[in-house]
C-alpha cells in the first residue's frame, strides 16, 4: 500500500496543485453563455429499486455519475477568496457533461473545537449547494477533510479516539443538518480512504503528497477490536449523525483499492466507491480488481484519472467498467480547458497540461456513451 502511494504521489500533487497559464479561447472548451449557465431545476438521487443505479425523484428518470473531483484540497477557502472563480467553473464543468462534483469541505473551517461550529464555513456549504443548483451539478460531499498539513489544528489531532470520533460526528450533523433540504446533494461521502487501525506513533494521518496527506486512520488505541470491528463502529456513529438530520441523501466512503478492507462498512453504505487508476497495459488487473466491489450495492469510481496510464488505457478502462460500476468521478484541472487547449496549441504545454488536456478531451469524448445520452 505505501510503495503504491509513492510511487504515485509526486505525479498526483503534481497536478492537483495546479499551473499558470495564459486565458485563451477554444469553440470545444470555451466558457458557457448565460442562457447555457442559467438555473436548473434540479431532483433527488435515489438508489434504482433493482440496486443497480441511481434514479431521479420524483420523475424517476435514470441518473448516472458523471463528473470530477473540484478544488480537492481548498474549496471552502477558494469559496472565500474567489467565489466569482467557483460559479464559473462549475459553469465549465456542466458544459463539458458534468453531472457531479465531488467536493472536500475542509474540517479545520467548519470546526472550531469539538462542539463548536464556524458560521463562515456553514455558510460555504449553503454557497455550494446554491452553486450546484444553479449549475445543475450534483454535489457528493467528502468529510473531515484535513489534508493540507499546515492548516491542521492542534486540538482535534489531541482528541482521543472517543472524543474524535465524536467531533467527527458533530461535523457530519452540522452538514446533514445544513444540506437535508437541497435536491444538490448526491451524496455524504463519509471520510476520503481511511485505514482503520494504527499504533500512536504513525499519528493520524497517512498517504503524504507533498504538503497533504489524504488518509486517516480511524483509530490509534483499538485494543481487542480488530479492522471490520472499528470499520463497523465508526460508520454506524457517522450514518446516525447523518440520519439524525436528514433521511433522504445518500451515503458512501471513498475507498483504498482493498476491497477486503471495507466490506464491513459497506454493509451501512447505500453505494460503494472505491478509487481505481488504471495502470499502463493493466486494465484488465484493474477491471477485475473492480469487480471485487460487488457486495450488491451500486457502484461509483470516485476518483479515477490517467495517472499510471495512457489516454488510451484510461478509456479501454472506463469503456470496460460499465457492466460494473455505475459512476465515475475523474479530476478537475485548476487551468480552464481553454487554457490547457491554447497551451497545446501554441506548443507551450507541460507534461502535466497535457495530462490534463488528456483528460478534459477524454471525458467530453465518453460522456455521451457513459451516460447514455448519445
Amino acid at each position: 500500500m505505501k510503495t503504491s502511494l509513492a510511487l504515485e504521489s509526486s505525479l498526483l500533487i503534481l497536478l492537483l496543485s495546479g499551473f499558470n497559464a495564459t486565458m485563451a479561447e477554444d469553440k470545444r472548451f470555451s466558457s458557457p453563455t448565460a442562457d447555457e449557465a442559467r438555473s436548473v431545476e434540479l431532483e433527488t438521487v435515489k438508489v434504482a429499486a433493482d440496486k443497480k443505479g441511481f434514479v431521479l425523484h420524483p420523475s424517476g428518470k435514470r441518473y448516472v455519475p458523471w463528473g470530477h473531483n473540484y478544488a480537492s484540497v481548498d474549496i471552502l477557502q477558494r469559496l472565500a477568496e474567489d467565489p466569482e472563480r467557483v460559479e464559473r467553473e462549475f459553469a465549465e464543468m456542466k458544459a463539458a457533461g458534468t453531472t457531479v462534483a465531488r467536493i472536500h469541505p475542509e474540517l479545520p473551517r467548519i470546526l472550531t473545537g469539538p462542539k463548536e461550529v464556524d458560521a463562515k464555513g456553514v455558510d460555504g456549504i449553503k454557497r455550494l449547494l446554491r452553486i450546484g443548483e444553479k449549475s445543475g451539478v450534483h454535489l457528493k460531499i467528502t468529510g473531515l477533510a484535513n489534508y493540507r498539513i499546515k492548516d491542521r489544528v492542534a486540538w482535534y489531532d489531541k482528541l482521543p479516539e472517543k472524543d474524535r470520533w465524536h467531533a467527527q460526528a458533530f461535523f457530519w450533523e452540522n452538514i446533514a443538518r445544513t444540506c437535508a433540504e437541497s435536491p444538490a446533494v448526491f451524496a455524504y461521502d463519509l471520510v476520503n480512504e481511511p485505514g482503520a487501525v494504527g499504533k500512536p506513533e504513525d499519528g493520524w494521518y497517512l498517504g503524504r503528497m507533498g504538503d497533504v496527506e489524504f488518509c486517516q486512520r480511524l483509530s490509534l488505541t483499538p485494543g481487542e477490536r480488530n479492522g471490520d470491528d472499528i470499520f463497523r463502529e465508526w460508520t454506524k456513529l457517522m450514518v446516525a449523525s447523518i440520519r439524525k438530520h436528514d433521511p433522504t441523501h445518500l451515503i458512501t466512503m471513498g475507498m483504498l483499492p482493498f476491497p477486503g478492507a471495507y466490506k464491513t462498512a459497506a454493509e451501512q453504505l447505500d453505494f460503494v466507491s472505491p478509487h481505481l487508476y488504471p495502470k499502463t497495459g493493466k486494465v484488465d488487473e484493474e477491471i477485475a480488481l473492480l469487480k471485487q466491489y460487488d457486495w450488491g450495492k451500486p457502484i461509483v469510481i470516485g476518483e479515477t484519472f490517467p495517472l499510471s496510464c495512457g489516454p488510451d488505457d484510461e478509456r479501454d478502462f472506463l469503456l470496460k467498467s460499465r457492466p460494473f460500476a455505475q459512476g465515475w468521478i475523474g479530476h478537475w484541472p485548476d487551468e480552464s480547458p481553454a487554457e490547457l487547449a491554447e497551451l497545446k496549441k501554441t506548443d507551450k504545454a507541460t507534461i502535466q497540461n497535457a495530462i490534463w488536456l488528456s483528460w478534459v478531451e477524454l471525458f467530453k469524448e465518453l460522456g455521451p456513451q457513459m451516460t447514455n445520452s448519445e
